[in-house]
C-alpha cells in the first residue's frame, strides 16, 4: 500500500473522537457523584508494522483491510471491577452514534492462553472532507488486572513470535488465574474499596477548598 497517512488519517480521527465521547461517559458519572464503572479510557491506531504481520497471519489482502481487519483502530476501557464490565457494555449498546456489529466475551469464554476481556466492534462515522466514512473499530473492556496481564502477555507474544516456551505458557496461565482471582477478592470487597475511595476524595476536596 503506497498512502498509509492518507489512509489510516480517518482512523486517528475515530479514536480520537471516542476517546473524547467515552472519557465524557465517565464524567457524566462523577458530575452525578457516583461510582463510575470506568475508570479510564486509552487509545491507539495500529502501527503499520503490526497491520501487515496480522494481514499476513489472517491471508488479508491489503486492498481489504477495512473490511476485514477490525483492530485498525482500537480502544480500551479500563474498569476496577469484574462487575463493571457488563453495565459499560449496556451503555455502549444504547449508544446511537455508532453501530455494534460483533461482540466477544472472552470473560465467560477466557482464550486458552488465559487472557480475559470483552470486546465490542463498533462501525464508526468519521466525517472528511470527501464525505462521510464509517470504519470498523474494537472497543476492549477489562479491568486493570486483566490488562496488567494482558500487557505483559503482548510483549512476550513479540519476543517469542507466538510460540512460547511450554515453561512460560503455564507460567502465563497460572499468571492469568491469578489475575482473575484478584479481580474476585476485590470484588467481595467492593463495598469497603469504594467507601474508602469516597473518604479520600471528599478528604482531599477539602484540603483544596481550604487552600482556595
Amino acid at each position: 500500500m503506497k498512502h498509509w497517512d492518507q489512509f489510516l488519517a480517518p482512523y486517528k480521527q475515530a479514536v480520537e473522537e471516542l476517546k473524547v465521547k467515552l472519557k465524557g461517559m465517565r464524567g457524566q458519572f462523577e458530575m452525578k457523584s457516583s461510582h463510575s464503572p470506568i475508570e479510564f479510557v486509552t487509545g491507539r491506531v495500529k502501527p503499520i508494522a503490526s497491520i501487515l504481520d496480522k494481514a499476513n497471519q489472517k491471508d488479508i489482502p491489503l486492498d481489504k483491510l477495512e473490511v476485514e481487519m477490525q483492530d485498525i483502530a482500537g480502544l480500551r476501557m479500563m474498569c476496577q471491577f469484574v462487575d463493571d464490565i457488563k453495565p459499560v457494555v449496556e451503555l455502549l449498546r444504547i449508544r446511537n452514534d455508532f453501530e455494534i456489529v460483533e461482540e466477544r466475551d472472552y470473560i465467560s469464554h477466557k482464550k486458552a492462553s488465559g487472557y480475559r476481556s470483552y470486546h465490542v466492534v463498533i462501525r464508526y462515522p468519521v466525517q472528511t472532507i470527501q464525505g462521510e466514512k464509517k470504519l470498523l473499530v474494537e472497543i476492549q473492556i477489562r479491568t486493570l488486572a486483566m490488562n496488567f496481564w494482558a500487557t505483559i502477555e503482548h510483549s512476550l507474544n513479540y519476543k517469542y513470535s507466538g510460540q512460547f516456551p511450554e515453561d512460560i505458557r503455564i507460567r502465563l496461565q497460572r499468571a492469568a488465574e491469578a489475575a482473575f482471582r484478584l479481580d474476585e477478592e476485590m470484588s467481595l470487597i467492593r463495598g469497603e474499596i469504594q467507601e474508602a475511595q469516597a473518604f479520600f476524595s471528599k478528604k482531599k476536596e477539602q484540603q483544596q477548598d481550604r487552600k482556595n
